[in-house]
């Protein structure tokens, strides 16, 4: 059974920082481009962030770039979303997905953040 499995999010006030982590199990991990993807209250799915499978080269959404830092450890089948600087427009439920630029796969069942003061 493949699981994806998001932890981190939380209340956090503008300015602040938190750091979501996606356990992966059922798959290969490391051949898997991953990718977070949001969504705000009342508004549709928005792509976030990308890490590909292989040189592990990084992309991002512009509303996050600068802000947020995808990385990955393979040998823990982990992948992480640090996110710096956080707006209130960044709240969201952030999931974690396999693929990137030919669609998504497997989903985990996301993780709450709260940007408010």
């Amino acid at each position: 059974e493949v699981q994806l499995v998001e932890s981190g999010g939380g209340l956090v006030q503008p300015g602040g920082s938190l750091r979501l982590s996606c356990v992966a199990s059922g798959i290969t991990f490391s051949i898997y481009d991953m990718s977070w993807v949001r969504q705000a209250p009342g508004k549709g799915l928005e792509w976030v962030s990308a890490i590909n499978s292989g040189i592990q080269s990084t992309y991002y959404a512009d509303s996050v770039k600068g802000r947020f830092t995808i990385s990955r450890d393979n040998a823990k089948n982990t992948l992480y979303l640090q996110m710096s600087s956080l707006k209130t427009e960044d709240t969201a439920v952030y999931y974690c997905a396999t693929g990137y630029q030919f669609g998504f796969g497997y989903w985990g069942q996301g993780t709450q953040v709260t940007v408010s003061s």
